[in-house]
């Protein structure tokens, strides 16, 4: 009778789990199979751990962790509101690093002697603290329980780098003198001193999320999910566990991509995001001078009624009103108006990479018709008309018109040059980036204030009659 290898069973199931992230993830790149996508990774997770269930002990208690937290996640997940999504992203990333954390420790509690592993625990350790602790700030930021930014934090940040950088430094010359027959330290002073590390890493996290601006959170967000990627796959290493470090380093590579896109769509690089800051809050750049002009919904449907082109741009403003479901009703009966229709969508709108994508894609608004500046700016100018909808630093001119302003070099989408340009904000408040706008007060602005969800509805309802 042929005997049956288990563990090679094991590895053949992580590859098929493998094979299913690598496929949901391709096709969570289009709209169409976004959703399918996300199944199929998930049915990829779910093999991984059944998979993992032959080298368990205790197969009843990891069960119910399982489930317990399964249940958990499933009730946050059904209950939070699509304004919250960024909030659960940051939370979801911050356990993400966390579980990373606690593996690495308990591994280096297994340990006995220096050796080369102790170097990837250090750095697991590290990268696991440093996602829990700045995703918990992120949140609290994205919450705006926490608000602004401190220049004594950037300087702490940076010297918690250093010692961290110290303390793998240690590490790596324990191993190799060790390895020479050299000096090596005690194993219980290594254990002391890598306590010290495990409340560095968690300090580190504060020290580096706290100090950045609003206007910067959903870069902060991306990097911090593709750092809890990197984490898992260093626990995949410790654990010698091909599915997590597949899975690992898929979300660690996707997510760094992604970040360095947002980065380069702020014409901001990463070192400048976590090192100098975006700017205290309220730092305005500058007093604007001008005069608003309030209008009314009446007379905005006067103007959309009567123009050929009209460009929508969404903001964090339209995510807290829920209005996308009403702007989808409003741009199917401005192109039953014979208009032409499109959505402006910049990278870093909303709270987090993709916000504004997936609001719309919610309301079934064509992907088709969503375009990134680069693809608007040419052709503003023949714009009739601009609705912005609760966007306010991603259509700020002062990033082309103001040198000394804070946000001076940040790509945007110009609508303060096409011909008419109509704002819905509930106030005259700046952006989370906390720069005044000087496209309130442009000749060809008019500012329609209240919630946008009503304000639009008004709209619907002038079309309808």
């Amino acid at each position: 009778m042929m005997s049956v290898d288990l563990n090679f069973l094991q590895q053949i199931g992580y590859v098929f789990s493998a094979m299913l992230f690598i496929y949901g993830l391709k096709m969570l790149g289009k709209e169409d199979t976004a959703v399918k996508g996300n199944v199929i990774s998930a049915l990829g997770m779910l093999l991984a751990l059944l998979v993992t269930f032959g080298n368990i002990l205790n197969p009843v208690l990891i069960f119910s962790a399982m489930l317990t937290g399964g249940v958990i996640g499933s009730i946050f997940a059904i209950k939070v509101k699509m304004t919250s999504i960024p909030e659960m992203v940051a939370l979801f990333n911050g356990f993400g690093g966390l579980s990373s954390f606690f593996l690495a420790w308990s591994e280096f509690n297994t340990y006995a002697s220096v050796s080369v592993i102790l170097f990837v625990t250090c750095l697991t350790v590290f990268i696991g603290g440093v996602t829990f602790s700045g995703s918990l700030i992120a949140y609290f930021k994205l919450s705006e329980i926490f608000k602004g930014s401190s220049k004594t934090l950037n300087t702490i940040s940076r010297w918690l780098l250093i010692v961290f950088l110290g303390y793998l430094a240690i590490a790596m010359l324990q191993v190799i003198s060790s390895s020479f027959g050299f000096f090596v330290f005690d194993f219980e002073i290594i254990k002391i001193v890598f306590l010290g590390l495990l409340v560095i890493s968690l300090l580190s996290g504060l020290a580096f999320v706290l100090p950045i601006g609003g206007g910067d959170m959903p870069v902060v967000i991306s990097l911090l999910n593709s750092l809890s990627g990197i984490a898992a796959a260093m626990a995949g290493i410790l654990l010698s566990n091909t599915a997590l470090i597949v899975a690992g380093c898929l979300v660690g590579a996707s997510g760094l991509i992604l970040t360095l896109i947002m980065a380069k769509s702020m014409n901001r690089t990463l070192f400048n995001i976590f090192f100098v800051g975006f700017s205290d809050t309220g730092v305005s750049g500058g007093e604007v001078e001008g005069e608003v002009k309030p209008i009314s919904a009446e007379d905005t449907f006067l103007i959309l009624e009567a123009a050929s082109s009209i460009l929508v741009v969404p903001g964090y403003g339209m995510a807290v009103a829920q209005a996308q479901h009403v702007v989808k009703e409003l741009g199917d009966l401005l192109e039953e108006n014979n208009a032409e229709i499109s959505y402006g969508i910049h990278p870093v709108a909303g709270r987090m990479p993709g916000h504004m994508n997936v609001l719309l894609a919610e309301a079934n608004v064509s992907y088709d018709n969503l375009f990134e500046p680069k693809d608007l700016n040419p052709r503003m100018e023949t714009v009739d008309v601009v609705l912005v909808i609760g966007a306010n630093d991603v259509v700020n001119p002062s990033a082309t018109e103001q040198p000394g302003s804070p946000i001076y070099g940040m790509p945007i989408i110009e609508v303060h040059k096409a011909k008419t340009v109509v704002v819905l904000k509930r106030s005259m408040s700046s952006g989370f980036a906390g720069v005044q706008n000087p496209l309130f007060f442009k000749e060809n602005t008019r500012m329609l204030f209240g919630d946008a969800k009503e304000s639009i509805s008004k709209l619907v309802a002038e079309f309808k009659e």
